[in-house]
């Protein structure tokens, strides 16, 4: 199983161990869009903070945001998984799993970054600020820089194995599981079910959605589950107490499209 993540705005500080590596990234096929855009990044961040900060969408209160990507070839790093917070990382709690539910996380998990195309969770990283929308003037739009390389690398790493795609629609730009992939794909939407005068109604809330989506996650790393396509995850998911509705495509390369529907918010 492959599960696609989106990574969060908020990032803890880079860490005190070793300078980034890029050679040791997962997915040596993204390296050279990698490369592309860690130099892109950096030289903007260097040369002009104020349109750094235009180009990258960010507040005044953020300007220190712009000197940390000056430093991403030398700050320290730490794993991907500890650099991510923000809700769904939250409700994931990758620290609290036990060893063993930790190494699945390590095979399982992809996290889309728009500066590092995709990583796993034990690839070792600097903090950085670069989402998937922004348009860097040396490369365009980051989404579109990342398709080819994606279409390399992506299908390799799924395998023959389930995609759990619980990525944000931004971060979808960059790869879109076609053909055969598609066809074992699942997209998870999170619906709140709630009484508008005795009727029911259902919304999509954000911030609940992420979270639920972080417990999505953490229940299968630690039930070990092991679905091999979208029908076997639905029974995965129910039987450890989720409500799921699925909707099978109706023709061949087509993802599946899951509603994980909850009641209470939390």
């Amino acid at each position: 199983m492959l599960v696609l993540l989106p990574p969060s705005e908020g990032k803890a500080p880079s860490g005190r161990g070793t300078a980034l590596k890029p050679e040791s990234l997962s997915l040596p096929a993204l390296a050279e869009a990698r490369r592309a855009v860690l130099d892109e990044l950096v030289e903007l961040c260097v040369a002009d903070e104020d349109k750094a900060r235009e180009v990258l969408g960010l507040s005044e209160g953020l300007r220190g945001e712009i000197a940390k990507n000056t430093e991403l070839r030398t700050a320290g790093t730490r794993p991907a998984g500890e650099i991510y917070t923000g809700v769904l990382y939250d409700a994931l709690d990758l620290a609290s799993l036990d060893t063993a539910a930790k190494r699945r996380a390590g095979r399982s998990l992809l996290v889309f970054s728009g500066l590092w195309g995709a990583v796993r969770v034990t690839d070792r990283i600097p903090s950085y600020r670069c989402s998937m929308g922004v348009k860097l003037p040396g490369l365009g739009a980051l989404g579109t820089h990342w398709r080819t390389a994606m279409a390399a690398a992506l299908p390799e790493a799924a395998g023959d194995g389930l995609v759990l795609d619980l990525r944000s629609s931004a971060y979808a730009t960059a790869w879109k599981p076609q053909g055969e992939v598609a066809g074992r794909t699942a997209t998870v939407r999170v619906l709140h079910a709630h009484l508008v005068n005795g009727v029911e109604k259902r919304s999509v809330v954000s911030h609940f959605n992420k979270a639920t989506k972080g417990r999505i996650v953490r229940s299968l790393l630690t039930a070990n589950a092991a679905p091999k396509n979208p029908a076997e995850l639905v029974e995965a998911l129910r039987d450890l107490g989720h409500t799921v509705e699925a909707e099978a495509p109706g023709r061949a390369g087509r993802s599946w499209a899951l509603d994980v529907v909850v009641r209470e918010i939390h």
